[in-house]
């Protein structure tokens, strides 16, 4: 079964190979392509070209396969053929820059394709153009339709037209002719030409000049006049003419003066005026067709009929019940038109007429405030038209005199030996008003006001007495010619607030000797000399940071009391005064004392008294309790003699001489060891003895101690006793205790 299976896959492959190499899919293979170009390399512009393409191909097949030619200039398409046929030919007739490029030629034969080598083609030259225009006679401003054309060229475009020697216009186009509106200016012959580039080729270069085309410009022809004698005087009548000699179609005429607009029409005009001699200048006729404007100019002199009135006010600033005059007149007239007496004057306030003549007068009040102005007219010899001219107005505005000034404390209130300011102002009166600040002990200062929003402000250093402010005056004046107006200030106590700082305050303790006994009241008085009500007094302990009271009156002394006086509140006070002024003063410390109680000190004085009492007891009862202990310890000591000779040391042991020191020796005022010897005993023994012996020492040794009595203190000092024999025949007994 295995070798069937591969008998019969080796026949199925067999089969499919025979089927394939027999008919289904032809078996070629594409051996070469050429391309020749006749003639080649650099070709003049018009040459008749051939682009021959053959392609060689090797297949087994009897009938031929398809080629497909495809002609590429730098890479784009350019020819394309179909055909049985090994070679093509493709034919440049002529040959212009736009085919200048690398050609190759590339041959698809089913699904394989195969290309010739490259090959450079470079066309010189360019074709002339050709130049037509649709008018060769055009007036000025008017345009040219013109068309420049190079019918063999291909490709992208760039034309340029020129008028004489002038570039006037470009134009790209995507074909090889473009047809443009060209606008001619200026009068006279133009030539005209065109010529193009190749965009795509800037190596090509220019192309040749097209033919010229003349073409004749007409100009606007026109002129102004004026129809007028030599001399122009006020109220003549010009006449002015503004037209166009053998005129295009469509042109308008204008005139103008200051660039303003006096007629305008087509073709030409005429305006006349009645000048005045303000009408003098330069007088402009323009025509205007499309684009194109041409301008005429004449100029007039028009003289004075007579001067413009001038209206002059005396005086030029007029107070309030002062006189005033107004006068119109004028300087110069035409002596060749009127006499100096045609002239006729009005005068006018807010234009309602005041009075026919050139002058007039009056009293200064605000009804006659307003604007006046003069009116002056003249009729010329030979003229049918009066000629009016007015003056400059003037403002009339009577000043008003100055009122009497109000002399005030600025802010309403001053404070003793504090700067403050003084403002002196009056309620009436025209600017500028000089005010002027006057005081027996200071210069004089002055502040002039020029507008409603300033003040007349003086800086006073200050002043120590409410009476001082009674020195000041003020005065106002705006008006040399008038007398000033002057206020004092005798009225600024009642309409300022004057405040006099508080003195220094003085601090009173009652009881007056600053010491009080627990329990008892304090009190502590501030007390001013002067000072503007309210004041306020505050009262400080400097044991403590924060007041201990504060209280406002208008009374000159104040009284704080303390109830039930304690040890703390023992120390330094002080108090401060401030009013409006807030100018606070202190005063100085006092000190306070505080004392016991006087029940705490009859119980003292009784205690005393009762443990003094009892001290004294107490003794007394310790001293009889321990004399026979005492006594009877002394008989107790013995002493052994350490020879028979009085100046013999006995030696005590240290128990012995502990136990006599534990006994309390100075309880009655006597010592232990002298209680053998008398008084009179020892004073005799002073006075007799005249040589005193070496001493000599016994050691004494310690007896027993009867436990009924007092401990006797054990040490470890050894003590010595001296035995001295007095003439009596006693012996002494000294302690020397180491």
């Amino acid at each position: 079964s295995v070798f069937v299976s591969v008998f019969l896959l080796s026949f199925l492959l067999h089969l499919l190979l025979t089927v394939w190499w027999s008919g289904g899919s032809p078996v070629f293979t594409i051996d070469s392509v050429t391309l020749k170009l006749d003639p080649s390399g650099e070709v003049t512009s018009g040459t008749f070209m051939d682009l021959n393409c053959e392609v060689s191909v090797s297949h087994h097949q009897s009938h031929p396969l398809t080629h497909s030619f495809n002609f590429l200039r730098d890479d784009v398409l350019v020819y394309s053929k179909n055909t049985t046929e090994p070679a093509v030919l493709h034919q440049l007739t002529p040959a212009r820059a736009a085919n200048s490029g690398t050609y190759k030629c590339q041959v698809i034969v089913q699904d394989k394709s195969k290309g010739s080598s490259t090959h450079r083609l470079t066309i010189t030259g360019l074709q002339t153009p050709v130049l037509q225009v649709t008018s060769q006679i055009l007036f000025e401003g008017d345009e040219v339709a013109a068309t420049c054309s190079a019918p063999d060229e291909s490709g992208s475009l760039l034309f340029h037209f020129y008028q004489d020697q002038e570039k006037i216009k470009q134009v790209r186009a995507s074909g090889n002719s473009v047809g443009t509106r060209l606008e001619l200016k200026h009068a006279g012959d133009k030539h005209l030409r065109c010529y193009f580039e190749t965009t795509m080729l800037p190596d090509a270069g220019r192309s040749n000049n097209s033919n010229t085309v003349k073409v004749m410009v007409k100009a606007l022809n026109h002129c102004a006049t004026r129809e007028a004698g030599k001399d122009v005087i006020e109220g003549d009548i010009v006449e002015f003419v503004c037209r166009v000699v053998n005129p295009p179609p469509n042109v308008a005429v204008f005139l103008t003066k200051d660039k303003r607009m006096l007629k305008t029409a087509y073709i030409s005009l005429s305006h006349s005026l009645r000048v005045l001699a303000e009408d003098s200048g330069e007088y402009v006729c323009k025509a205007d067709r499309g684009n194109v404007q041409k301008e005429a100019y004449e100029s007039i002199k028009v003289k004075e009929l007579f001067s413009k009135p001038v209206l002059v006010m005396k005086p030029r600033e007029v107070f309030e019940i002062e006189r005033f005059t107004l006068n119109c007149d004028t300087d110069r007239y035409s002596h060749e038109r009127i006499n100096i007496g045609d002239v006729k004057y009005s005068l006018f306030r807010n234009q309602v007429l005041l009075t026919s003549g050139g002058n007039y007068t009056a009293t200064a009040h605000p009804s006659l405030n307003g604007n006046y102005s003069c009116q002056a007219q003249a009729l010329g010899r030979g003229q049918t038209k009066k000629i009016f001219k007015n003056s400059t107005q003037i403002v009339l505005k009577a000043k008003v005199p100055v009122s009497v000034p109000l002399l005030s404390v600025v802010g309403g209130r001053l404070i003793l030996g504090k700067p403050f300011q003084l403002q002196c102002q009056s309620d009436n009166g025209s600017l500028p008003i000089t005010y002027t600040l006057l005081s027996p002990h200071r210069q004089a200062e002055f502040r002039v006001v020029h507008s409603p929003w300033d003040l007349a402000l003086f800086n006073i250093t200050s002043i120590h007495r409410s009476s001082d402010i009674h020195s000041f005056s003020c005065k106002a004046e705006n008006n040399p010619s008038q007398p000033y107006m002057e206020s004092s200030g005798y009225h600024l106590r009642r309409t300022a607030t004057i405040i006099e700082p508080v003195s220094r305050p003085v601090l009173t303790l009652t009881p007056k000797m600053g010491d009080v006994a627990e329990g008892e009241d304090l009190t502590l008085t501030c007390t001013v000399q002067r000072g503007t009500p309210p004041i306020t007094y505050t009262w400080y302990h400097t044991k403590g940071a924060l007041p201990l009271v504060s209280k406002t009156t208008n009374d000159m002394r104040l009284s704080h009391l303390v109830q039930g006086v304690s040890r703390e509140h023992g120390g330094r006070y002080y108090c401060i005064t401030n009013n409006p002024s807030k100018d606070s003063q202190r005063s100085a410390m006092v000190t306070v004392g505080v004392k016991l109680a006087g029940w705490k000190k009859g119980l003292i004085a009784a205690f005393c008294i009762l443990l003094t009492v009892s001290l004294i007891i107490i003794i007394i009862l310790v001293k009889k309790c321990l004399l026979p202990f005492r006594r009877e310890r002394t008989v107790e000591l013995s002493v052994k003699p350490a020879s028979t000779k009085t100046d013999k040391t006995l030696r005590l042991t240290h128990g012995e001489v502990n136990e006599a020191a534990n006994v309390t020796p100075g309880v009655m005022g006597r010592s232990v060891w002298s209680d053998h010897v008398s008084g009179s005993e020892s004073d005799d023994q002073t006075r007799e003895e005249t040589e005193v012996p070496e001493p000599q020492y016994t050691e004494v040794h310690p007896q027993e101690v009867d436990p009924t009595r007092a401990p006797v203190k054990k040490g470890t000092d050894t003590v010595y006793s001296e035995v001295r024999n007095s003439n009596q025949g006693k012996t002494n007994i000294l302690f020397n205790v180491h």
